[in-house]
């Protein structure tokens, strides 16, 4: 079976409606999908009661975090979505993108970017908002030639849209997502650009938290950073999970389904469920 557990629609920034997403995954041969929309579980909504003899669909989730001052992500896979604390949970997380996203307008406008807010809401539509829709207006506004050009000018680490919402610590949202049920998994660890020590403690208290797996595998990533992440889910005693983040078509790394193969020697977090 080909599981890809880390995929996003336009229900928070992906591109795809949730039925195209789910379509393209089962052109691409994916076996069992997880959507795992930022603070949202709008696509699941839109989905109903979606069934298909192609393809498993896992109720899954990425929640942003806070661990010591940076945003880091939690994804709940195998949730059972009418959790009325997960439910009010999803109310606190939109509370929290929509005070970032009036905080990032603001800084905008101080650069000389007026109704950024406005633009960008309109781009998101009734999906969660966030740092990529604030991209595409300013490619649409013709402040940027591209969304890469827009977060290293305006968005990206360290620049005036880089903006931290107060978002819950790590142990608060592993507890949301025991309480509907899942299985809390760190996500893309390698993204976070953190020393090797530093990782290692940042796992040890997710552990400590009740998490129990982490991504090992995000997109198409080189070996020896594939290698690093399964040595380490061994050591902290995690299941391993596997996704390809994808968010549109086009980028290759980052395709439905084909993302870097697990290691033999972990621990798949399905072979728990």
């Amino acid at each position: 079976m080909l599981f890809d557990l880390h995929c996003h629609t336009t229900a928070s920034d992906g591109a795809l409606a949730p039925a195209e997403l789910l379509a393209r995954a089962l052109d691409s041969g994916v076996s069992c999908i997880a959507i795992t929309d930022h603070d949202t579980l709008e696509a699941y909504r839109k989905l109903g009661d979606f069934c298909s003899a192609g393809i498993a669909l896992c109720h899954g989730i990425e929640l942003s975090a806070t661990w010591q001052g940076r945003s880091v992500h939690i994804v709940g896979l195998n949730l059972r979505l009418g959790c009325d604390g997960l439910q009010q949970a999803l109310v606190t997380q939109r509370q929290s993108r929509l005070l970032r996203a009036e905080i990032i307008a603001k800084r905008l406008a101080q650069k000389g970017i007026r109704d950024a807010l406005e633009g960008a809401t309109a781009i998101a539509g009734n999906g969660m908002i966030g740092r990529p829709h604030f991209a595409k207006f300013l490619v649409a506004s013709g402040k940027v030639r591209d969304e890469q050009q827009a977060f290293r000018r305006y968005l990206g680490q360290g620049k005036p849209g880089d903006v931290e919402s107060g978002w819950p610590s790590v142990a608060t949202v592993t507890a949301w997502i025991r309480e509907a049920g899942g299985t809390a998994v760190l996500a893309h660890p390698g993204h976070y650009r953190m020393t090797n020590s530093k990782l290692g403690v940042l796992a040890d208290e997710f552990v400590q938290a009740g998490g129990t797996a982490m991504e090992v595998v995000s997109g198409r990533q080189a070996p020896v950073l594939t290698r690093k992440l399964a040595d380490l889910a061994s050591a902290k005693k995690l299941l391993a999970s596997t996704g390809s983040d994808f968010h549109r078509p086009g980028p290759a790394w980052s395709e439905l389904g084909r993302q870097s193969a697990l290691p033999a020697d972990v621990s798949p977090v399905w072979d728990s469920w």
